[in-house]
């Protein structure tokens, strides 16, 4: 999960895509196009909500994995998650001070911030060397950009 790359849109449609129902295309829309990701067993869906067509979310997948050359593209979704209006969600791993690797975030954690692990239960332990999902609204316009996030998903 070092590479991952992100796409917000809207869900257009869902579809099954193989006779199991374990694996579904979901076909989202943003202004750059169109955009289908297969969705599996495998892939983590953030508070496991129920994706549904209108719905805007933000699907993370690994830009090191190959992609069909089709149009639409077609890519293996990591990480799902419904987007909430003025909200962003970043995923990265953070160092010990608390700064994306890639250097596009830095997190200033509050009291207010709600810190978990990948299972829904409280994380008391320091969060930095770990890979985080993390949903904030404003940044500083510092280099690298720094906020005070909503929530932290610890994925241990």
């Amino acid at each position: 999960m070092e590479n991952l790359n992100a796409i917000t849109g809207t869900v257009q449609r869902i579809q099954p895509i193989s006779e199991d129902c374990c694996r579904q295309m979901i076909t989202i829309q943003n202004a750059e196009g169109v955009h289908n990701f297969i969705i599996s067993p495998e892939t983590y869906v953030i508070d496991m909500i129920r994706i549904r067509p209108g719905m805007t979310v933000t699907v993370f997948y690994d830009a090191n994995l190959p992609v069909p050359l089709i149009y639409p593209p077609q890519y293996q979704a990591v990480i799902i998650g419904r987007n909430i209006p003025n909200e962003n969600i970043f995923v990265g791993y953070f160092d010990e001070n608390l700064t994306a690797v890639d250097e596009q975030l830095k997190l200033n954690i509050s009291r207010g911030t709600e810190i978990i692990t990948s299972n829904g239960q409280q994380y008391m332990c320091p969060v930095g060397q770990n890979m985080l999902i993390v949903y904030y609204t404003i940044t500083t316009r510092s280099i690298p950009p720094q906020t005070t996030p909503r929530k932290i998903i610890v994925m241990c």
